[in-house]
């Protein structure tokens, strides 16, 4: 008998075990990347749906100057200093104009003490002598500045560090303020007369990210002079007509009751804050005076934020909830951010 004519052989019930395996496993590794690609899509579609949410400020923003106030915890702590980096970056990529101020309390204050110099503070404002003012100088301009520029040129050739000294950004006469009705003499602290965005403006437009030491040049004699980061960022982001100043703190926001709550208000009008003014904590008062003044110069809104909170900045202006407290004009009504 041929080969073409022998009868085949009827299969065992070992191939049929493997024929039936055989499918079992193909079943099985078509389940398990039909899990995966589900396991996929929920993993995505959250991201897909922050991008969205973040889409109306993002159109809303673009091209627009954007002033962030950097203090309080954030300034110590190396990864809210990594992510506020991040965030910054993103704004820029994202077709804002952020501009960063600075401040550098913790670190004035650890060189004060290294040095044996006493740090001392009346109407929340730091008093500064000339022995303290070039700690302050050499702190913010050399060591605080230079770090935070660091950071940000860690993600491309983007940040560029001034101080209010430099082409007459800021300009300021010694500050004298009242306490009880009576003045007070606290050092080489300046009140701002008069700010030059030309720098600035020219960073802008070369598409880097000005960051600034908030230290000021005299308007009447040869002193340089301490100026409150928070006051020197609403000023800036006055002159620049900003859409939005953010201020990070160490506090969720403004408190309704504070002691006696923890409740934030998210929201309140120019009217409403400067009711709230005289019973506010000496520290907040420059931060919501800061706050109020820029409003007044221009502002659309100003925001004080938690800084404690990693990616805060994004949180404020790229989501519908954000977080801490906005400042708006009396004019403006709606809920929109």
């Amino acid at each position: 008998m041929s080969d073409l004519t022998r009868p085949v052989p009827p299969q065992t019930g070992r191939t049929s075990a493997a024929t039936a395996a055989a499918n079992t496993a193909t079943a099985a590794a078509a389940a398990t990347a039909a899990a995966a690609a589900t396991a996929r899509q929920q993993t995505a579609l959250p991201k897909a749906q922050i991008l969205v949410e973040a889409l109306p400020w993002l159109t809303r923003h673009n091209g627009k100057v954007v002033v962030v106030k950097f203090g309080g915890n954030a300034m110590v702590d190396e990864e809210l200093k990594a992510a506020f980096a991040q965030d910054v970056v993103f704004l820029r990529q994202a077709g804002l104009k952020p501009v960063v101020v600075h401040g550098g309390g913790p670190q004035i204050n650890a060189q004060l003490d290294k040095e044996g110099l006493v740090s001392e503070f009346k109407a929340g404002l730091r008093v500064t002598t000339p022995e303290a003012m070039d700690v302050v100088r050499m702190v913010l301009a050399g060591r605080v500045q230079r770090e935070l520029v660091g950071l940000l040129n860690q993600h491309g050739p983007l940040a560029v560090g001034l101080t209010g000294e430099d082409a007459h950004t800021i300009t300021a006469v010694r500050h004298t303020p009242l306490i009880d009705g009576e003045p007070v003499d606290i050092g080489r602290v300046g009140e701002i007369t008069a700010i030059d965005t030309g720098a600035i403006e020219a960073l802008l437009a070369d598409g880097r990210i000005p960051v600034i030491s908030s230290i000021a040049r005299s308007a009447d004699d040869h002193h340089v002079y301490n100026v409150n980061a928070d006051t020197a960022a609403a000023a800036l982001a006055a002159a620049l007509g900003a859409e939005t100043l953010m201020v990070l703190t160490d506090v969720e926001g403004l408190y309704a009751d504070w002691p006696h709550s923890d409740e934030v208000i998210s929201r309140l009008t120019v009217s409403e804050l400067e009711k709230l003014l005289p019973d506010l904590s000496s520290g907040m008062v420059p931060k919501m005076e800061g706050c109020l003044h820029a409003v007044r110069g221009g502002v659309k809104t100003a925001r004080v934020i938690d800084g404690r909170v990693q990616h805060s900045i994004l949180l404020e202006i790229f989501t519908d909830e954000g977080i801490g407290t906005m400042v708006v004009p009396d004019e403006r009504h709606g809920g929109a951010k």
